[in-house]
């Protein structure tokens, strides 16, 4: 709007418009508080549809058990299935099992893998592409003991880093010392050589890329890797880890203190989480 100011007198001189091209200042109030108002809502738009990152959710593994074989207190696949789901679930996992391979859906919703059964390599079929994809996701894959064992050495080698073939003579019970090659690895971090009673793999299947974190002395000429780590980039997929423990012969293994943080560590760490996620005793013991 313009404003004009003319004489009253019929022979004066029209007077220019003195307020031409000016805004007024309620005009100048009307635009700052549209801008402020455009900004406010702008922002909060942002707010409403920015997710919102807290704490990561709680890492889903799945436990592939078998029946047990063996003597008293060896190959106790079934105990460890129960035991090992109550400690990881008291810890903040969502720990889940059976004693069998798991099916497709199960393994969909899991992070990580544990095979703790007999002949546990023997993976064929259906349940081999199951697992192939989910390691080709970017999951995680923790193998203990006679999970490395079967008749697929070579091709179990080439997801877990490491595998035994069956019909040969490669394992040796009793006491063994595990010493640990790569301490700086943040899942043997901090832990010193020591001695258990279980039982060793020899004449391995191993894959070049492996990482060897502890070996033991097989005799004076044969060191052998018994824990090792690896790490698998995919075609057209995410790369996976690996954590491989030859031992849990015995059941009693499971109760050493600085095997069961190495077990603890191993899982987190195939889960690409801190090592440390489950070493801390739950709340209330």
């Amino acid at each position: 709007m313009k404003f004009f100011f003319e004489s009253t007198h019929p022979c004066a001189p029209p007077r220019r418009a003195t307020n031409v091209g000016r805004a007024v200042p309620g005009r100048r109030l009307w635009r700052l508080a549209t801008k402020l108002t455009m900004a406010l809502f702008g922002f909060t738009t942002f707010a409403m549809f920015t997710p919102v990152t807290g704490a990561e959710p709680p890492l889903r593994i799945f436990i592939r058990a078998s029946a047990k074989t063996h003597g008293p207190g060896q190959h106790d696949y079934p105990r460890f299935l129960e035991e090992w789901k109550k400690r990881l679930n008291e810890r903040g996992a969502i720990a889940e099992g059976a004693l069998r391979f798991p099916t497709e859906a199960e393994l969909g919703k899991s992070d990580v893998l544990i095979i703790y059964a007999a002949d546990g390599n023997n993976i064929a079929g259906e349940e081999r592409s199951h697992l192939e994809s989910f390691l080709k996701r970017g999951r995680g894959l923790v193998v203990l003991h006679d999970g490395i064992c079967g008749t697929n050495a070579t091709w179990f080698a080439s997801v877990a880093g490491g595998a035994k073939q069956h019909g040969e003579m490669n394992w040796k019970a009793g006491s063994l010392k595990l010493h640990f090659e790569d301490a700086s690895h943040p899942i043997v971090k901090g832990i010193s050589d020591f001695e258990i009673d279980d039982e060793l793999f020899f004449r391995l299947r191993m894959t070049p890329e492996t990482r060897t974190l502890a070996t033991t002395v097989r005799t004076a000429d044969d060191v052998v890797p018994q824990l090792w780590v690896y790490e698998r980039p995919s075609d057209g997929g995410r790369s996976h880890r690996a954590f491989v423990s030859l031992q849990g012969h015995n059941h009693s293994s499971f109760s050493h203190p600085e095997y069961r943080r190495i077990l603890l560590r191993g899982i987190a760490w195939a889960g690409k989480r801190p090592v440390d996620l489950f070493t801390r005793a739950p709340s209330g013991q």
